[in-house]
């Protein structure tokens, strides 16, 4: 009867999995800037400069994220869900109501609020999806990661290949849909999505990697039908509509996942009972050892079993080391955190700089339609997310390869597009949104579980979205005034107050700083995982040591 019940819950919990990822399937929309930022550019006669502070003031809006990440401690998901639905609507209402010309443009000081409340509100969404799903399959944080931000990565070219086959790539349009498509999904997942306690027995845990392999799958069909639509060019309206029903129809085919899992749950009856386990990612000395040790001192000698209870006093008290429980002042009193924080930096930062001047870079280039290349950025970008989710989980179980190493890999390969950019070679463009994209997708997805395995799972919503704070700094640092001073610097000024730049010299500067700003992240990188080696050991020995437990009793039996 208990195993049964163990599968009901596990059935809510993929249940709870598939609302997450439609919720991170609609939450990229701040990737989506440079979808509508020429209207507003034109609509309220900005300059590059003054442009690229609206999308700074977009990612700003993931500084306040910190209040998601104190609400995730205290409060259910489904609260944090509705405060981010609703944040979303009010701020990308606005503008839409704008770019429609439904009123007269905002003053730029109320745009600026606007952005800064969509930006925000992902970050609701995505503290109740990560901290919820990582607390329920923590034994496979990073497959969760990566799917969960695969999604992210794919939702910028779900909304603008939607916006394109239904809306003709209108700005006022695809405005409404960030409106309105977050808001909706978001109220499915307050009723399924909660915290289900860690219990996994070992037949369970085996059957998760085969679920796991089907989200996978369904995810690349998803990313690899995008892509095919992106150099498909047809007009038919019945073509659309044709693409819009099959993407949503493959959307939902997770479903499958939880109702096996239902199915299952009811005809189990009497399924032999399998042992269920709770083991922490890395496990300390047992406490009854612990007092076998103390009473077998205090046998031998009374005065020396008082020295060890004193000792044991200091040990609860010591600061933890990497790879335990952190709070966030301990977190931000260790090198290691600012290593990865700054690592972060220097790879979201500048992946962030493109997308928000993917507009301008086009233009500049000769391009006048830029959705292929943030499609692109975008599908990439998932597969980035999805392989290194994947591939540092695998590596990690069988070598106990650290992450950062991850990281280090992407941050090259980032560089390397940047200087193809700069060159402006036929075709660079292309291979730039691609790298990019990959490259960008990569970071997101390793420094999640990155970041829980040094500092752990306890104030991981808060220490989450410290992390993301690099999204309005790298926004502000490469976008807002790299990019935006740059790119005026070789702009000419245009009738009512405006500028425009064309040709390879517009972004060339911009390209080159932001490579050797990557080469410094590698370096950052490689420093953390020589520093986290031996963290990665003990992750990689504690799972195989669980794993000769586990299956030494069968054999016996």
């Amino acid at each position: 009867m208990g195993f049964q019940a163990s599968y009901k819950s596990s059935a809510w919990k993929w249940l709870g999995f598939v609302t997450a990822v439609w919720v991170q399937a609609i939450s990229g929309n701040n990737y989506t800037f440079s979808e509508y930022s020429d209207a507003l550019k034109t609509l309220m006669n900005l300059t590059q400069v003054q442009l690229n502070n609206l999308s700074v003031a977009k990612d700003v809006g993931k500084a306040f994220g910190l209040l998601a990440g104190l609400a995730s401690d205290r409060f259910p998901p489904w609260v944090l869900l509705i405060i981010g639905s609703i944040e979303g609507m009010i701020g990308y209402g606005a503008q839409w109501l704008v770019v429609s010309e439904r009123i007269n443009p905002l003053a730029y000081w109320q745009m600026c609020i606007f952005l800064c409340l969509g930006g925000n509100s992902t970050t609701w969404m995505n503290t109740a999806v990560l901290v919820t799903c990582i607390r329920n399959f923590r034994h496979n944080r990073g497959t969760i990661s990566g799917i969960l931000k695969g999604y992210v990565g794919l939702s910028t070219a779900i909304f603008t290949d939607l916006c394109a086959a239904l809306f003709s790539n209108s700005s006022s349009d695809f405005l409404f849909m960030l409106a309105i498509i977050p808001f909706a999904v978001c109220l499915t997942a307050v009723f399924v999505l909660r915290e289900v306690p860690d219990s996994v027995s070992a037949s369970q845990e085996k059957e998760e990697s085969h679920y796991f392999t089907v989200f996978n799958l369904v995810a690349v069909v998803v990313a690899l039908y995008l892509l095919v639509y992106d150099f498909i060019d047809s007009s038919s309206q019945v073509f659309s509509l044709v693409f819009a029903t099959i993407l949503l129809v493959l959307l939902a085919s997770p479903l499958v996942v939880p109702a096996y899992a239902f199915i299952k749950s009811w005809t189990l009856g009497g399924a032999e009972t399998d042992v269920e386990r709770q083991q922490p990612l890395l496990e300390e000395e047992s406490a009854t050892d612990k007092k076998e040790e103390a009473a077998d001192v205090g046998v031998t000698n009374e005065a020396e079993g008082d020295a060890v209870v004193a000792e044991d006093a200091v040990v609860v008290n010591r600061k933890p080391v990497i790879g335990e429980d952190h709070t966030i002042f301990e977190a931000l009193r260790t090198l290691d955190f600012w290593i990865l924080f700054v690592s972060f930096l220097c790879g979201v930062g500048t992946g962030l700089a493109v997308m928000n001047n993917m507009a301008q870079i086009g233009l500049a280039l000769g391009y006048s339609d830029v959705s292929i290349f943030l499609s692109l950025t975008s599908i990439w970008g998932f597969f980035g997310r999805i392989i290194s989710g994947s591939a540092s989980e695998y590596f990690l179980k069988k070598a106990g390869t650290p992450r950062p190493l991850w990281n280090a890999a992407s941050q090259i390969v980032m560089a390397i597009g940047f200087i193809v950019m700069a060159l402006a070679v036929p075709g660079s463009l292309y291979i730039g949104s691609i790298v990019v994209g990959i490259c960008y997708g990569f970071r997101l997805a390793v420094t999640v579980p990155t970041a829980s395995e040094l500092f752990g799972l306890k104030y991981y919503g808060l220490m989450y979205n410290i992390l993301v704070l690099n999204l309005p700094l790298g926004s502000f640092l490469f976008s807002g005034l790299l990019a935006g001073y740059l790119y005026d610097a070789e702009a000419t000024p245009t009738a009512g107050g405006g500028d425009t730049c064309v040709g390879a010299h517009c972004y060339r500067l911009v390209f080159i700083i932001m490579a050797v700003t990557c080469a410094v992240g590698f370096g950052l990188d490689i420093l953390l995982a020589i520093r986290t080696k031996n963290v990665y050991i003990k992750i990689f020995n504690n799972r195989k040591s669980k794993k000769s437990a586990t299956i030494t009793p069968s054999g016996e039996s």
